[in-house]
């Protein structure tokens, strides 16, 4: 080779050395849902639960779901968990479309992305804690010395650390939801879906719930919340409300609330 050619060929490769990797861009929304229409069979009546519903959630958003009973908010919720398909439309989850994945797909989706919170607690009485936390992960192929420390740090993100080997009924009902939280935090989801998350829970056990959640989406987790209660869903950063199948209002919300503040102006409730 001669020395003009060596040239060329060395301005090439420090020229390939110095090129930067890509990185795939991350998807800035989600969840996109796109003419979502959903229908339920009732013996000889056809229900058109949801009506050509489209409606995007940005990373780090926290939205609130409203609506009265049969507005369709709950079959909404049940698409993006993940849990039900929908009759037309599409619904991508970070930039994949979902709509028509079978069920096995649709459970791998909901064990790695998604995490659940329930008006119900739904723990495991004769269950420390930390077991309780750990649940989502026997369906992951992790050591049991991962296991244990996903759920140590997930119940110290909800102000639990200490109650780790507590059993459900050692606790209040407002610990029993943070241990709740936890469990869905451990498989690092991209998405919490919280459904009548303070449902069961006094005023200020409410507002507790509601701090943790805002820490939560302050650290960048999107959350999408279903609720009654708008003194709740003040807390969000925006509210959707669903009537006859459709969302009839899509608003931020103004002069959003600090739980932790609020908490100060509350009294402490005593046994």
């Amino acid at each position: 080779m001669d020395k003009n050619s060596m040239q060329v060929t060395n301005r090439v490769a420090n020229q390939t050395e110095a090129a930067p990797a890509r990185v795939a861009p991350v998807e800035s929304k989600v969840i996109r849902a796109e003419d979502i229409h959903k229908y339920y069979e009732l013996g000889e009546t056809r229900v058109h639960a949801l009506r050509g519903v489209s409606v995007d959630v940005q990373r780090g958003e926290f939205v609130a779901v409203m609506g009265a009973s049969g507005s369709g908010k709950s079959t909404f919720m049940n698409i993006l968990g993940c849990l039900d398909r929908p009759g037309s439309g599409r619904y991508l989850l970070e930039g994949a479309d979902v709509s028509q994945h079978d069920k096995r797909a649709l459970a791998l989706i909901r064990n790695q992305k998604i995490g659940f919170v329930f008006q119900g607690f739904n723990l495991l009485a004769r269950t420390t804690a930390l077991e309780n936390t750990e649940l989502p992960t026997l369906y992951s192929k992790i050591s049991k010395e991962e296991r244990h420390r996903r759920a140590a740090e997930a119940l110290a993100m909800v102000g639990l650390a200490d109650r780790a080997e507590h059993f459900p009924s050692q606790m209040s009902g407002g610990q029993q939801q943070r241990v709740a939280v936890a469990r869905a935090l451990v498989n690092r989801p991209s998405i919490l879906l919280a459904d009548e998350p303070t449902g069961n829970l006094d005023s200020r056990t409410s507002v507790e719930i509601m701090e943790v959640f805002q820490d939560l989406n302050d650290k960048g987790l999107t959350i999408v919340m279903v609720t009654h209660e708008r003194d709740i869903a003040e807390f969000a950063k925006r509210v959707l409300v669903f009537r006859d199948g459709k969302i009839r209002k899509d608003e931020p919300v103004r002069n959003r609330p600090r739980a932790r503040e609020v908490l100060k102006t509350l009294p402490t409730l005593e046994d």
